[in-house]
């Protein structure tokens, strides 16, 4: 009799607490109530790891994207949030950190199931990485104010003037699939903090952390109607909050492209907007570095969650004489970020967040290869029992003209290029519509900030890739987006500046 033995892309079974959740009925969070849609429309949820339907959401109508929007109209215009002493908004927000770090586990198991990314990152980036978003935005909250200025062309003592900063009003928050859940309370943390009420859709691909969030901020009492999450598919739900009269601001994390299109749709009645949208990163490699440093250090910059990142570093260029050297350090990190289904605990790279991005991928990998490119590394996708997994690919012999050079992928390829000279790399990283993140390996201190001078992007790193802190700015150049999230410019995108002049 044979034995069959599990294959090692076949996904583990769910924990009891997380077989609960997903056999909820779809609904909608609006004014602290699970409620239904209008309609019976609903969006399959797959688990990537295996390419199975797990469970539905609601695909929101317009008419229930109007009723959640007239509930955070009521929730603003009343002053409950607004009007509540900083320190009471402060210690809410810090609740329900308190209440997502008490559940960590959880939501850092049904991330994994709904993205496809390995619990153990889950539970070291993204949980993690959502506590401190609201945690450090929390403290914002009694430290907003305005100022006292003398005017420039009045007589001394004739009026008193000065400024005040007030929440902007109603968000509509729009956040990816990439990081589900670190992406929401990225964009609730400093609403929250400033005043705002607001409307958040996840991703329709993902969106099980932000209706298990809902439970969480039911529990950390913030008043009904601040916090509303809705689902549904982007071009539907998300456009009618864009267009939304009753909207004061839009938020977006996701591709140039929607983003374009989102901030088109806003300018009807000069909505606020912020836009953290695609890059095509570079990581420039200089000739005295520590490859063995060096080389897992750049697979990391484009292997970390299967690529999926906006800062990812999809293009590579590397000094000559350690071009070979550096190629075979990410060759033998292969084993490592070989794909493993999301809930083995000794994944470090998991599956493709859906067939749709599986297929894009792919698509790309051989539109490289048909241009001329090589492989160097993966180039194809392992057998599986249904799962999106990608091998993580390194292409070489490539372009600026190939689409695999100047598009953003967003799975676990690379493009390898050599170079000669600083002003040579510093033009080719440039050479692109992105300017959102870019890496620097260097022990020479002084080629680090002239490097960093030339490069157009909003973050350049030294010697690391993606480090993000809650407490720097995040956002970039050219079309990689419009202001800046985290920091003190992360909650200025909510705030509106009124001066007041009195004539004494």
């Amino acid at each position: 009799m044979n034995v069959m033995t599990p294959s090692m892309l076949d996904q583990r079974a769910y924990s009891d607490a997380a077989k609960q959740f997903l056999s909820r009925a779809p609904r909608l969070f609006i004014n602290n109530e699970f409620v239904s849609s209008s309609h019976d429309a609903t969006i399959a949820v797959e688990d990537p790891s295996s390419g199975r339907e797990i469970a539905r959401i609601v695909d929101a109508s317009d008419a229930d994207v109007n009723r959640a929007v007239a509930a955070a109209r009521r929730a603003f215009d009343d002053g409950r949030w607004s009007g509540l002493p900083p320190m009471v908004r402060d210690r809410t927000i810090n609740r329900l950190a308190d209440l997502l770090e008490a559940h960590a586990d959880e939501f850092a198991e049904l991330e994994a199931i709904d993205n496809g990314k390995p619990k153990g990152m889950a539970a070291a980036v993204d949980i993690p990485g959502a506590v401190s978003q609201l945690r450090f935005m929390a403290g914002w909250s009694a430290k907003v104010a305005g100022e006292t200025t003398q005017p420039y062309t009045i007589p001394n003592g004739t009026v008193f003037s000065y400024t005040v900063k007030e929440p902007v009003g109603v968000c509509a928050q729009i956040v990816p699939w990439n990081f589900p859940l670190l992406m929401a309370c990225l964009k609730i943390a400093p609403a929250l903090a400033a005043g705002c009420t607001l409307v958040l859709k996840p991703a329709e691909q993902t969106s099980l952390t932000a209706l298990r969030l809902a439970d969480l901020i039911v529990e950390a009492g913030f008043p009904a109607g601040v916090i509303n999450i809705i689902t549904g598919n982007g071009h539907t739900a998300g456009d009618r909050m864009v267009k939304h009269p009753d909207v004061d601001k839009v938020a977006f994390t996701g591709s140039t492209e929607i983003g374009k299109l989102i901030n088109r749709n806003a300018t009807a009645t000069l909505k606020r907007v912020t836009l953290e949208l695609g890059g095509k990163s570079p990581v420039v490699v200089m000739p005295d570095v520590d490859v063995a440093e060096a080389a897992p250090g750049a697979a990391g910059a484009i292997f970390f969650n299967a690529g999926q990142v906006c800062v990812a570093g999809s293009r590579l260029y590397a000094h000559r004489s350690v071009f070979d050297q550096l190629l075979e350090g990410i060759a033998a990190t292969a084993p490592f970020w070989a794909p493993r289904p999301s809930l083995d605990p000794e994944a470090h790279m998991g599956a493709i967040v859906s067939k749709e991005q599986h297929d894009k991928v792919l698509g790309y990998i051989e539109a490289g290869k048909r241009d001329g490119a090589s492989v160097v590394m993966g180039g194809d996708a392992p057998s599986s029992n249904g799962g999106y997994f990608v091998n993580p690919t390194v292409l070489v012999n490539v372009n600026p003209q190939m689409s695999v050079v100047r598009e953003e992928i967003f799975g676990p390829v690379v493009v390898a290029q050599r170079f000669d000279d600083l002003d040579e790399v510093a033009k080719a990283a440039n050479d692109t519509c992105f300017g959102l993140g870019a890496g620097i390996w260097t022990k020479d201190v002084s080629t680090m900030h002239k490097l960093a001078a030339k490069i157009k992007s909003g973050t350049v790193w030294g010697n690391c890739h993606a480090v993000i802190d809650t407490a720097l700015p995040f956002g970039g150049y050219k079309e990689s987006g419009l202001g800046r999230e985290q920091g003190r410019a992360g909650i200025e995108a909510y705030l509106e500046t009124k001066t007041v002049i009195i004539k004494m």
